[in-house]
């Protein structure tokens, strides 16, 4: 199974996801989107640098292998990496891209995420 995020601000939502996915397959495969992906997608760098952010996600229990994510391109990391079904948030209902394997929609963590967190310590985007 594979899934993927940025990673930025490791919070408890982050947790649930990787743990719901694990539940569901043998050998789960976690994408860290790159400084540059998220810069692109969301017009700011995030707060973690990419290197912290790797090493973060690999250290958790419930990840089995941990692969940059450089692109949105889900059809591209399914053919590479032979890739059985991918697990999203089930905030992703309706938008998430078709790709030829099963998506598992898990439950979204509510009242958390980076942007509350990162709200909440009134933390500035970083200039590029």
């Amino acid at each position: 199974m594979y899934t993927s995020g940025c990673f930025d601000i490791f919070h408890y939502g982050h947790l649930n996801i990787l743990k719901k996915s694990k539940g569901m397959c043998d050998h789960l495969i976690v994408g860290v989107s790159t400084d540059e992906l998220i810069l692109k997608a969301k017009g700011r760098l995030p707060v973690i640098p990419f290197e912290e952010r790797i090493k973060l996600v690999k250290a958790i229990s419930y990840v089995d292998e941990v692969i940059p994510q450089v692109d949105k391109n889900k059809q591209r990391i399914v053919d590479e990496y032979n890739i059985d079904a991918i697990s999203v948030g089930d905030d992703w209902k309706g938008r998430f891209p078709k790709t030829t394997c099963p998506v598992e929609y898990v439950t979204y963590t509510a009242n958390v995420s980076s942007t509350i967190l990162r709200e909440t310590l009134q933390l500035q985007a970083v200039e590029s």
